[in-house]
């Protein structure tokens, strides 16, 4: 803590989705682990998934404050399904036109907190606000009672930098196809990326002239939040302190703060596996045999997909966990005739929610097969795996260009189409993606690099590295 006496409360305000709410309760927990007070703002249903961890989190850590205040927020009154109080509950729907516009509406409906949290931080007073940057409308409400607002973005600096230099400069109007790669003007490191694996906003939609007010609302708010650590990149951190953002501080990875078991085993909902079955399974393999496959809490997958990924694991020959998250109902028609019992010494599909960092964290495993989503990125990074790359949608793209050619400690899997439930791989190139990463040419440099990133990772948010004194800086600034 700094050298006054005052402590220093942080109140944070996710995006109701797994994703933006995981690393929000890790950064919560830092905060309140450094010596800060940590108010959390959420709705009822959200509050049910983190009020246990946080209740494991005090019992661990007596005296550390760490609380939720509860916001209401009325899902029939604003159009939406009863219930709905989670952008993850779209997901099942494989009608991709009827899906965005409930996720825009939902986005849209988040206006109604406005006037609550201007109550709360009348009542309550923190010392700074950091929010999401899905509302946009908290920097005008913490400006009311001068808290500072922080915007949280949930992911790296980056896809952060590209996105900033795509909607400056627009180079993808100047391309005559979708196919067709073009350099990312001002970006560092000469990085190319094509039409279609740029998120299409829509700047006259909704959602479109919603996200420009976020853009807007960031410039007026007190600076930026980011999730990752410096050594990951560099080139990035720098050309988004200096161009972007006029103020931005690391504090990440966040997942790299979860070290004891249960922490890990749950870390974002309660597994759908038991923890120690899956671990006796994967103690049973060689090191670095094991492929993981996961798309996140939020990529629907069709069952065409689903059916093409099956038959490139079996042809890879490779022991695998794969995590399945489709409401596929009880006939489980994607799964190619006989696949389970061909498989059943060397497979496993987890039908749900998984363990993630606990399975990636075990030496088994070898290669990470992912949706190139911001979280589990990093828990990939802190873990020491080379991925395959298999982005869907938001940044994902640019996370993926991170892996495969900034920091080469990846391969894609071929993916070039930015969809909602993303372009159609063949089993064959599955297959081939697989292989290269385990044990192709040059299998043995990724892993080699990757493993050095985790050590980099775990170095970061120790006493004395890049992450622990930019978090010792932020609480300086905003304690005093």
């Amino acid at each position: 803590m700094t050298s006054n006496s005052h402590k220093l409360h942080v109140m944070f305000f996710p995006m109701m989705a797994h994703g933006h709410m995981i690393p929000t309760l890790d950064m919560a927990k830092l905060f309140s682990s450094r010596g800060a007070k940590s108010t959390i703002l959420t709705t009822p249903l959200n509050a049910k998934f983190l009020q246990k961890p946080i209740d494991k989190f005090k019992n661990l850590n007596p005296g550390l404050q760490i609380e939720i205040q509860i916001v209401d927020f009325p899902c029939v009154q604003l159009g939406l399904p009863e219930g709905c109080e989670n952008a993850d509950s779209f997901t099942a729907n494989n009608n991709s036109d009827e899906r965005r516009a409930m996720i825009s509406k939902f986005f849209l409906a988040t206006r109604f907190f406005k006037d609550q949290l201007e109550k709360l931080l009348e009542t309550m007073r923190p010392d700074c606000l950091i929010a999401d940057v899905f509302f946009p409308w908290a920097t005008e409400a913490a400006e009311k009672f001068h808290v500072p607002r922080l915007v949280f973005h949930g992911t790296g600096y980056f896809s952060l930098c590209a996105s900033y230099c795509i909607r400056l400069h627009n180079p993808q109007k100047r391309v005559a196809t979708s196919s067709e790669p073009f350099v990312i003007p001002d970006l560092p490191g000469n990085i190319a990326i094509t039409q279609g694996q740029i998120l299409d906003r829509g700047e006259d939609t909704e959602m479109g002239k919603f996200m420009n007010e976020a853009l807007e609302s960031e410039v007026k708010s007190s600076g930026v939040v980011v999730n990752s650590f410096y050594e990951l990149e560099p080139d990035y951190a720098d050309f988004y302190k200096s161009t972007v953002a006029k103020r931005a501080w690391q504090i990440g990875p966040l997942s790299v703060h979860n070290r004891g078991f249960e922490e890990k085993a749950e870390r974002g909902k309660k597994a759908s596996i038991d923890e120690a079955e899956c671990l006796k399974w994967l103690d049973s393999r060689k090191p670095d045999s094991v492929v993981y496959v996961s798309f996140g809490s939020v990529a629907s997958i069709k069952n065409e997909q689903l059916t093409e990924i099956a038959a490139g694991l079996e042809a890879s020959g490779t022991s695998f966990i794969w995590v399945v998250r489709k409401n596929t109902g009880d006939k489980e028609e994607w799964l190619p005739e006989g696949f389970e019992e061909r498989v059943k010494d060397r497979g496993m599909i987890i039908r749900g929610w998984a363990p993630q960092v606990l399975i990636l964290d075990h030496q088994a495993t070898g290669v990470f097969v992912t949706h190139c989503g911001w979280n589990s990125l990093l828990e990939g990074v802190a873990a020491g795996l080379p991925m395959v790359t298999w982005p869907i949608g938001a940044e994902q793209f640019y996370n993926e260009i991170l892996v495969t050619k900034v920091l080469r400690t990846g391969v894609s899997v071929g993916t070039n189409k930015h969809a909602i439930m993303g372009d159609f791989i063949s089993r064959e190139n599955v297959d081939k993606a697989v292989r290269e990463v385990l044990d192709g040419e040059e299998a043995e440099e990724m892993r080699s690099r990757a493993k050095k990133l985790a050590e980099m990772a775990k170095a970061a948010v120790e006493e004395g590295g890049s992450s622990y004194n930019d978090l010792s800086s932020f609480i300086e600034e905003f304690s005093s």
